[in-house]
């Protein structure tokens, strides 16, 4: 029983066959999907939780993307501050930094960063944060602001040995993707192995990051299983037992109800 911890369904890259996604992710043994209301502007945050009220396996978390962070109105913080409230959303984001595209200038990330995390403390859920080359700064925003106090992630971990202890360091959870099959992952394939396993979750990102041997394609949830299965090679693991240590830990960090492990059909 695998938990797909962060994928975006809500998005149109799934209009015309969302309900076969879902079959397939099912049929996978995927029993729980977290679906990012984080994407390309508010309305990610909206149609997460929408899809999250209709499809019993489905959760939401809600946030703006840093690469959005400087569009951000107090309009959109007053929604977001309602939704995080909705009954089937279990964590605030993605938000974070990206130095890498610097699509918002870096010191507004910081900014909305912080905001956020302090909307997760209030909300009483976890953080669930995008960090590209910056580590160094989301190490310390994630300090600064008490995320301990209400439990966080990683997404798409993509770092070194060093960038792992970092996180695990403050309790944070590290979340592998289909990157982590690439060629060119040797880092993060030695940092995968380095991180204890009850500090580990597994996504897909979807639709983006498809594992190797959908690399290119549309990514979805049931895809995830390529992930799983190089993760427990890399760990000396049978497949089933990583996918359920991973499972319980996404229940753990996001207060998964214990029945979402029999929603799969």
């Amino acid at each position: 029983m695998i938990i797909d911890s962060h994928c975006h369904l809500d998005f149109e890259d799934y209009g015309p066959d969302r309900d076969e996604v879902l079959r397939r992710a099912r049929q996978a043994q995927v029993v729980a999907m977290i679906c990012i209301g984080s994407g390309r502007d508010i309305a990610s945050a909206r149609g997460a939780v929408k899809l999250a009220a209709a499809e019993p396996d489905v959760f939401a978390t809600v946030a703006i993307h840093p690469h959005d962070a400087a569009r951000m109105s107090d309009a959109d913080w007053n929604e977001i501050d309602g939704l995080a409230r909705a009954p089937r959303v279990v964590g605030i984001g993605e938000t974070g930094l990206d130095y890498h595209y610097d699509l918002s200038p870096r010191a507004i990330q910081q900014q909305v960063f912080r905001r956020f995390i302090a909307l997760a403390r209030a909300a009483g859920k976890p953080v669930v944060s995008h960090v590209r080359d910056a580590h160094e700064d989301a190490a310390r925003i994630l300090r600064d602001e008490r995320a301990t106090d209400v439990g966080g992630v990683i997404h798409c971990f993509t770092g070194n040995v060093e960038d792992a202890r970092r996180y695990l360091d403050m309790g944070h959870y590290l979340s592998l993707s289909g990157i982590v099959t690439f060629k060119n992952a040797d880092e993060l394939r030695r940092a995968a192995a380095f991180a204890p396993l009850d500090r580990l979750l597994v996504e897909t990102d979807a639709p983006f990051l498809a594992p190797i041997p959908h690399r290119g394609k549309r990514n979805e949830p049931a895809y995830i299983v390529e992930t799983v299965e190089l993760l427990a090679g890399l760990r000396g693991m049978e497949p089933q037992a990583l996918a359920h240590a991973t499972a319980e830990n996404a229940r753990r960090l996001f207060a998964l109800p214990a029945a979402a492990a029999g929603t799969a059909r």
